[in-house]
């Protein structure tokens, strides 16, 4: 990460937030049917254009 912009920084930040799971609540209020984010993404299969 040494010699990585403060700007990719920022962004790789952005993307391991959005890499969550969605809260419990919100599953529990829908009854189970929203289970995981939208947004989930796997190192290995899906890459970055940072």
């Amino acid at each position: 990460m040494g010699k990585k912009t403060v700007g990719v920084k920022k962004r790789l930040a952005k993307f391991l937030k959005q890499n969550r799971r969605a809260p419990v609540w919100i599953t529990l209020k829908t009854k189970r049917r929203v289970f995981g984010s939208p947004k989930r993404r796997n190192w290995r299969v899906t890459k970055l254009k940072v």
